[in-house]
């Protein structure tokens, strides 16, 4: 039962609450009495105790995130939001040199808060927000953090994973603490170390030793047999980008052209971030230079075309940019975020150029053309 004398003071309360004519102080008093309440708590330690409402400028990406939504999916997400209001808030951390609020999970709930008119102009410029821990300091803490949120849904772009895993392993964190704040298995974190065909990622690995039948605790077999059951099926359409399907090709790094022609690239000498980025998009947004790299890239990087185009489950079309950017600019795809720096009309006119010279690609290697409708399929991701 409510505490009579708290009852009539709330009513009090909220009359003043309510004679605030200046919008912004309205909603900073309405967080205020929310955080002074959150500290007495029985709930503080989690972060959903304090839904706080700040100003959508306030908010910003992270340049790390490894979860992606397809054009399609962000039109469901804003849909979603329009019809059923934030039933999510965004996770922040509070402590960022770039913006007050840097977003650890929500990135596309923080996209449509801020670019989509009408929820928008709805929820007046401002964005709800949860706090993760202030001992969460280091970057190291925010990715994991960021991947944990992710792979609690069961989605994540495998190849941005691979990116954070090489960035952890270069800040010096043992395969075992990765393990632990990732949520993989040492398995897994090799697959993804050797998704990025980077010989250092194993600098630090023992060959792993023989295994012997006759020592196994296992004390019954599955006999193996020439049936693909259900489940295998099931497996095999995955979207994840070590999918073997029938016909795709393989070929160990040291094949791959564009690892020799420095895509993988932790940096890009005598450009800041920044800059990299600008030069990324600048270089998508010339429609020449674009397809003559494609031209280029199609015939002449043979291993990487085939050990890239034939996954099904990768976004080819991303990739075919990415490496092209590469060719034709020097640009390592670690910059591959200058492509928001696109206005949607420059996106959607960079996408049919790639789609174009992949359907080339697949033609003349005997696999049959995709529309665009397909090749978005694997680009596909979780909303939230």
């Amino acid at each position: 039962m409510v505490n009579k004398d708290v009852e009539i003071e709330t009513k009090v309360l909220l009359k003043k609450l309510q004679s605030i004519e200046d919008f912004d102080s309205f909603v900073e008093s309405i967080n205020y009495i929310r955080k002074e309440i959150h500290k007495i708590s029985p709930f503080k330690s989690e972060p959903t105790d304090f839904v706080e409402w700040v100003k959508n400028t306030s908010v910003g990406a992270n340049d790390y995130n490894p979860n992606t939504v397809a054009p399609p999916e962000m039109e469901l997400l804003r849909l979603s939001i329009a019809s059923d209001g934030y039933t999510q808030p965004i996770v922040t951390w509070g402590h960022s040199d770039k913006v007050k609020h840097e977003v650890i999970d929500g990135f596309h709930r923080h996209r449509v808060g801020k670019e989509c008119s009408d929820i928008q102009s709805r929820v007046h410029g401002y964005l709800p927000i949860v706090t993760v821990s202030e001992e969460r300091e280091s970057k190291n803490d925010r990715m994991a953090s960021t991947v944990r949120h992710n792979r609690a849904r069961g989605k994540h772009k495998v190849d941005a994973m691979s990116d954070m895993v090489l960035e952890l392993k270069n800040r010096n964190w043992s395969n075992s603490r990765i393990c632990k704040e990732l949520g993989m298995d040492e398995d897994e974190v090799l697959r993804l170390c050797q998704i990025t065909g980077l010989q250092d990622l194993f600098k630090d690995e023992d060959f792993s030793k023989s295994w012997d039948a006759a020592e196994s605790e296992i004390d019954s077999w599955e006999a193996l047999t020439d049936e693909v059951t259900e489940l295998e099926k099931e497996r095999l359409n995955l979207r994840n980008t070590v999918n073997s399907n029938y016909d795709r090709v393989f070929h160990t790094y040291e094949k791959w052209e564009c690892h020799k022609a420095g895509f993988f690239k932790s940096k890009m000498e005598g450009f800041t971030k920044n800059e990299a980025e600008e030069e990324f998009a600048n270089f998508l947004k010339s429609s020449e230079d674009f397809e003559d790299a494609l031209s280029h890239i199609i015939y002449e990087w043979k291993y990487s075309c085939e050990q890239n185009l034939t996954n099904i489950a990768l976004n080819r079309i991303a990739w075919l940019g990415q490496a092209a950017a590469c060719y034709g600019r020097g640009v390592p795809s670690k910059y591959r975020a200058g492509w928001f720096k696109l206005s949607e009309k420059e996106q959607d006119k960079a996408n049919e150029i790639a789609l174009k010279y992949l359907n080339i690609w697949l033609l003349e290697n005997g696999r049959n053309p995709i529309t665009m409708e397909e090749a978005n399929v694997a680009r596909q991701t979780e909303l939230y």
